[in-house]
């Protein structure tokens, strides 16, 4: 059945199953580090170790990605739920851009790939703390507004809502259960009072916690089918473009400094390779390309691909992606002009 369909197509079919094999680990992480968020983090947390002045904030942003070891495919909804939960605009966004560079697994594969050197990896650290701190100080000094779209806002799950509705029935019971009726009562039946008391608190406890971990597992799983088919049609036309647009024909347009970084950022958002395994298809350029333009092409690729667009384009503004899309292409481009 196979053999009547053309070769070209049987090789994107087989670069978009590789792409989701790659991104739906990651994905997975992700969403499930959403849910944990939207039910067990609360705003008040959440302000409590959020600064308030918005440079070091966009610095808190920019550092705690090292924290959380996400990849690009699965920061999105991470970051939504963030910034739902009360975190800035302007921190979240340093977070998002950041998060999928500087963990620990990355560098490790971009230390092995770049023959366990540190230049590369420590200027593709670099380039993304400079781009975060960049694009982050932007929107916090010149971004009017709420980037998320309007349905996200007051993003709530149906677990959160239950949950709420269940504390009051619950405060109810355990203050009925201390009301004593009378003068009548005897020591021993306050103290059988009290301890039954505590045992209905201890009771609403284990419900509420095996409740919140139910509705994480819920919540994951709305998660996971709603940035799934973004990252399907992402993987899709990633996968046509690897199949029909050739490296060799962009490879030979790509003389100069300004026009080799140019087109390793072009090739970034065309691959759109997950930033754990990026690093050694920047590595395989090395004999063509200068350091600059890989730099280029390790910061950028996490920051800004198809999949990656398509999952900011259905959570943000557009506007929003837009002023995110522009700021980000500049100050890679000239960071890695500059280095």
């Amino acid at each position: 059945m196979f053999q009547h369909l053309p070769d070209s197509f049987l090789q994107m079919n087989t670069i978009f199953i590789s792409i989701m094999i790659e991104a739906l680990p990651f994905v997975l992480i992700g969403v499930f580090i959403a849910g944990f968020i939207q039910m067990f983090i609360s705003e008040a947390f959440i302000a409590k170790i959020m600064p308030k002045n918005r440079f070091l904030a966009v610095i808190v942003g920019s550092v705690i990605g090292v924290l959380f070891p996400s990849c690009e495919c699965g920061i999105v909804p991470i970051v939504r739920n963030l910034i739902a939960k009360g975190v800035p605009l302007h921190a979240g966004i340093a977070f998002m851009l950041t998060a999928p560079i500087i963990n620990p697994v990355v560098l490790f594969s971009t230390y092995v790939a770049f023959g366990s050197t540190w230049e590369i990896p420590l200027l593709r650290v670099a380039g993304s703390l400079v781009v975060a701190m960049v694009v982050g100080c932007a929107i916090a000094y010149f971004y009017k507004g709420n980037g998320l779209k309007e349905k996200f806002m007051l993003y709530e799950t149906a677990g959160e809502k239950k949950a709420k509705e269940q504390q009051p029935v619950m405060a109810i019971a355990g203050m009925d259960v201390g009301i004593s009726t009378g003068s009548t009562h005897t020591l021993a039946h306050e103290k059988e009072h009290h301890h039954e008391h505590h045992h209905h608190e201890h009771e609403a406890e284990v419900v509420t916690m095996k409740s919140k971990v139910w509705h994480t597992l819920q919540h994951a799983v709305d998660e996971f089918f709603s940035v799934g088919k973004f990252l399907v049609f992402g993987a899709l036309i990633a996968a046509a473009m690897q199949t029909y647009i050739k490296t060799s024909t962009l490879v030979s347009i790509g003389h100069g400094p300004v026009l080799s970084i140019l087109l390793m950022m072009v090739l970034a958002f065309i691959l759109s390779l997950c930033s754990e395994a990026d690093a050694f298809i920047g590595a395989s350029f090395r004999s063509v390309f200068s350091t600059q333009s890989i730099v280029a092409f390790l910061v950028f690729g996490p920051m800004l691909d198809i999949k990656n667009l398509m999952m900011m384009m259905a959570t943000f503004k557009a506007k929003f992606v837009a002023f995110i899309v522009v700021g980000v292409t500049i100050t890679v481009f000239v960071y890695a002009l500059l280095i």
